[in-house]
């Protein structure tokens, strides 16, 4: 989940090169010098996937320590809320899978959407490669899992090795640098769009079970509202927020995993701006003008300045109409959702207890079923798919983007981890499997992400292949 990017930029890399910070940079104060190396950090590509790979490791190594009762009594500790006769009272792991979740579900509901509007899936032959390559990357792992797991224990885990964790598989492309082409980080960010639409359609169907129709249709008419509220026009994210939290409330109740209630809550977010390019351009030069004509005849005093104070409120408040709630609500959880509920979920979920013995964990049909699905089945299913896809004529392959590379992006596709894991506490509430699949998922996601990196880097940089311009024509 990285959103947007202009070119090989993101968004923040290509304001920064427009606009010259030292122009408007704070004064240097302690606080500044402070902060300045964790905003650097939270600006790169990769630190997400750092910060989840730490709370991964941490998450192991309190789980097996000799305070791993306080890892497990952590997770069970009960926090509840009320309002009037309403109370719901549930543990701490829940309010992370259930809650936190559904706020990260929300985000990836925000980037479909954006992704259908204006992204890779905007298009339908730009959009083709990417699907078909994704619902291989599907179907193929389910299958093989099915295989080793038909009627035994583990037959409901086969949604697990279906999802690719973008943020880890992104990650990886962006530590390899210019031996990546484009290309091939926009065809790996939609296919891990699709894959999401993929899981998020799983866990509505095959994991929802006894639908509590009264709390259903409250959730239905919730949706109606948010729907009326776009449409008449309500760009306030509050009126949204209210609505979402009656929605997952009513979600919960129903029977449907909470955290559907996030994607389906971001289908109704506005996308359209509430001023046109011209107007905007317009209001700004002139709210300007006027700005720096109060600040010839004071000294620069916005404090005491009336005059500054309403050219800079207007000026915010034609920004924020230009922007679409979905931006913006995109771009202001991106980064909460990043290092707060991902790490935060990898420390409630990836405490796997390596005790016991482990040779007969690793030889579980549910554990060789994850491994094999998302070692195997992701690369296989990814790369035959698409090869299909352009050999019909459905799709072409992207610029500069060579069929090894789609067989290394298809590698790092396998891994799964937060998508995996949380498929993971759908399909085995309470079971023995749950420890088999998570080491499944831990060893899958290591090798999968090496093994792939090592394919990539063993290319030439912005390698190309001659089928590139057959495919095209």
């Amino acid at each position: 989940m990285w959103g947007p990017t202009i070119g090989e930029e993101t968004l923040g890399e290509r304001i920064v090169s427009v606009v010259n910070p030292q122009r408007i940079s704070p004064a240097t104060t302690p606080i500044v010098k402070l902060a300045r190396p964790f905003q650097e950090f939270v600006g790169r590509e990769t630190s997400g996937g750092i910060l989840l790979l730490a709370c991964t490791i941490v998450a192991l190594i309190w789980a097996n320590s000799p305070w791993a009762q306080s890892y497990a009594d952590l997770w069970h500790t009960h926090f509840s809320i009320g309002l009037a006769s309403f109370s719901l009272d549930k543990e701490l792991h829940f309010w992370v899978n259930d809650a936190l979740m559904a706020v990260f579900f929300f985000v990836v509901g925000l980037e479909i959407k954006r992704e259908l509007l204006a992204g890779e899936l905007a298009s339908a032959r730009q959009a083709a490669l990417p699907i078909i390559a994704a619902l291989g990357g599907v179907v193929v792992p389910a299958l093989i899992y099915a295989s080793l797991n038909a009627n035994g224990p583990g037959a409901r885990g086969w949604g697990i090795p279906m999802a690719t964790d973008i943020a880890f598989a992104i990650g990886m492309l962006a530590l390899l640098g210019d031996r990546v082409p484009l290309g091939l980080k926009v065809f790996l960010t939609a296919l891990a769009i699709v894959d999401d639409i993929a899981a998020v359609l799983v866990i509505a169907v095959f994991y929802t079970e006894n639908l509590a129709w009264g709390a259903l249709g409250v959730a239905v008419f919730c949706l109606v509202l948010a729907l009326v509220a776009n449409q008449l026009g309500v760009r306030h994210p509050l009126p949204y927020a209210l609505i979402g939290v009656v929605l997952w409330i009513t979600v919960l109740q129903s029977g449907i995993h909470a955290t559907l209630a996030g994607v389906l809550l971001a289908f109704m977010i506005p996308s359209r701006t509430a001023v046109n390019q011209r107007d905007f351009l317009q209001h700004g030069r002139a709210v300007l003008d006027h700005f720096e004509k109060a600040s010839q005849t004071e000294p620069f005093d916005i404090l005491s300045d009336i005059e500054q104070q309403i050219s800079v409120e207007a000026l915010e408040d034609a920004c924020e109409k230009v922007q679409p709630p979905l931006h913006r609500l995109e771009h202001g959880l991106h980064p909460w959702v990043t290092f707060v509920i991902m790490p935060l979920f990898a420390l409630a979920n990836a405490g796997v207890v390596l005790t016991g013995d482990l040779r007969e964990v690793l030889v579980q049909p549910t554990t060789i079923g994850v491994v094999l699905g998302l070692l195997l089945g992701k690369p296989i299913g990814i790369l035959l798919a698409s090869w299909v896809a352009v050999r019909a004529g459905l799709a072409s392959l992207p610029e500069s983007v060579s069929w090894s590379q789609i067989h290394g992006a298809g590698w790092l596709a396998g891994i799964g981890f937060t998508m995996s894991l949380f498929m993971t506490g759908l399909a085995f509430i309470g079971s023995d499997q749950t420890t088999a699949a998570k080491l499944g998922i831990l060893i899958a996601s290591v090798f999968a992400g090496v093994v792939g990196s090592i394919i990539l880097l063993r290319l030439p940089r912005q390698a190309s292949n001659p089928t590139v311009a057959a495919a095209k024509t």
